[in-house]
């Protein structure tokens, strides 16, 4: 009876792993869908992403209810809490990505002029570094990687950085006409917003060393210079 409820919970677990995964890989599509409707001010493109929202969220109450599952087999046997409790703190990572991704194709409406390319250029740069960081966690939470983790956690000062880059390049393009203030506005949140999913991948790179270790991540989390909005 213990070997079969130990085969139960290991396959349990994977079905639990491989949920994540499916969820980081449309939080991760999310991202660059959103920033390919900005950059080409696609309207249709912006209803399509903000409908997709919704199987984020599914996911994370499946996540949820797996959860609870496992905890309630494994009960009697002391489970390791530390793969359920890692499970439910990615999970909300994911989900807060997602809702920020959502965000950013949400405001992409409000910005119809032509965009400068270095604020273009700046602003895709960041989005594929953290699809990129997004990708590499995951791929460290699958395979139980705390390298790979850690490596992922101290490249965030690189997403901070080309955040303040692509920031103080709207700050100049809102001071050049007065029609640019409302679409410059957006623009500074919605940078803010990809800064925000970066510091979520990095949350879950700290989840995952310590899932791994069970050891925290030794020093103070590296960020860039500015910390100009909050944006949501």
């Amino acid at each position: 009876m213990a070997e079969h409820l130990v085969k139960s919970y290991d396959e349990q677990l994977s079905i639990l792993t491989n949920t994540i995964a499916k969820m980081g890989a449309l939080a991760e599509k999310q991202i660059k869908d959103a920033t390919e409707a900005l950059l080409t001010n696609d309207q249709e493109f912006v209803d399509e992403i903000v409908g997709k929202d919704d199987r984020i969220d599914e996911l994370e109450k499946n996540i949820e209810a797996q959860v609870v599952d496992l905890i309630t087999m494994r009960q009697p046997m002391a489970i390791d809490l530390r793969e359920t409790v890692s499970a439910m703190k990615i999970s909300g990572d994911l989900e807060r990505i997602g809702d920020l991704a959502k965000n950013i194709a949400k405001r992409s409406r409000y910005v119809s002029v032509k965009l400068p390319d270095n604020i273009k250029k700046t602003i895709g740069a960041a989005s594929e570094k953290v699809q990129k960081n997004l990708k590499l966690v995951l791929d460290a939470f699958v395979n139980r990687d705390a390298k790979v983790a850690e490596m992922v956690w101290n490249s965030d000062e690189e997403i901070d950085n080309l955040i303040d880059i692509s920031m103080n390049s709207v700050t100049e393009f809102m001071e050049g006409e007065k029609n640019y203030i409302k679409p410059a506005a957006h623009l500074l949140f919605m940078s803010k917003n990809l800064e925000r999913m970066g510091d979520h991948a990095t949350n879950i790179a700290e989840t995952v060393y310590y899932l791994v270790t069970g050891d925290d991540i030794e020093g103070d989390r590296p960020k860039g210079q500015s910390d100009i909005l909050s944006g949501q």
